[in-house]
């Protein structure tokens, strides 16, 4: 019988990656309810219910703690590209994917969401966060890379390639802090009932038209 991969210590990857997710939780919210230095690794434990050696086994700071529900942040839109089928605009992937989400997001998924805002919205004061964020934008950069390249059937290490992927995610970035302060600043949420169609017309500007139209399948 096929087992789960299991890290260094025992634990199945899946369920080190959900015990991250719950730590990150949890110091989320003490961060955005009281702030990073007011926030002990005792208290983030004690608010999980672990030591807070088993903090610091699977986190190298407090501040670090962020990162898993910072990445969550632009999960959804990777999701989104990674299964992006080749005889759909980005417009009509965005916003079907976007639909689905609406019907379909549990609310633990909401609550992540709204929790990464918070944490993206702190990372401007914060610079410990700050650095999280970027970290996670950076993976998105590496794997937009990917994602381009089969889209394009271009290699993945291109100059092109990597310059689009560049831009598309710093348009991914932009967006998510632009709409996530906006939000947090008490607008109206209907104003943003069109975020989906704006990240596609953010990426196909910031690739010049190169990401954004159906393709031949290239496979």
């Amino acid at each position: 019988m096929a087992t789960a991969k299991r890290g260094g210590n025992g634990m199945s990857e899946q369920r080190r990656h959900r015990l991250r997710l719950e730590i990150s939780r949890e110091a989320s919210r003490l961060f955005w309810a009281q702030g990073v230095d007011a926030t002990s690794g005792d208290q983030i434990a004690d608010a999980v219910g672990l030591s807070t050696r088993t903090i610091w086994r699977h986190f190298r700071s407090k501040e670090s703690c962020a990162e898993p529900i910072v990445t969550q942040g632009v999960e959804w839109e990777m999701r989104t590209l990674r299964d992006w089928p080749a005889n759909l605009s980005l417009e009509e992937r965005f916003s079907t994917e976007a639909s689905r989400f609406r019907r379909e997001a549990s609310a633990v998924e909401l609550a992540d969401n709204a929790l990464a805002m918070r944490m993206i919205r702190l990372a401007d004061t914060e610079p410990a966060l700050r650095t999280a964020w970027l970290m996670a934008c950076d993976l998105v950069e590496r794997e937009m890379a990917e994602i381009i390249a089969k889209r394009l059937g271009r290699p993945a290490d291109d100059l092109d390639v990597r310059l689009h992927a560049a831009a598309a995610s710093a348009a991914i970035r932009v967006l998510n802090e632009d709409i996530g302060a906006a939000l947090l600043d008490g607008a109206d949420p209907a104003q943003f009932a069109d975020a989906s169609e704006r990240l596609a017309r953010a990426v196909r500007r910031a690739t010049g038209g190169a990401v954004g139209d159906p393709v031949a399948d290239v496979e």
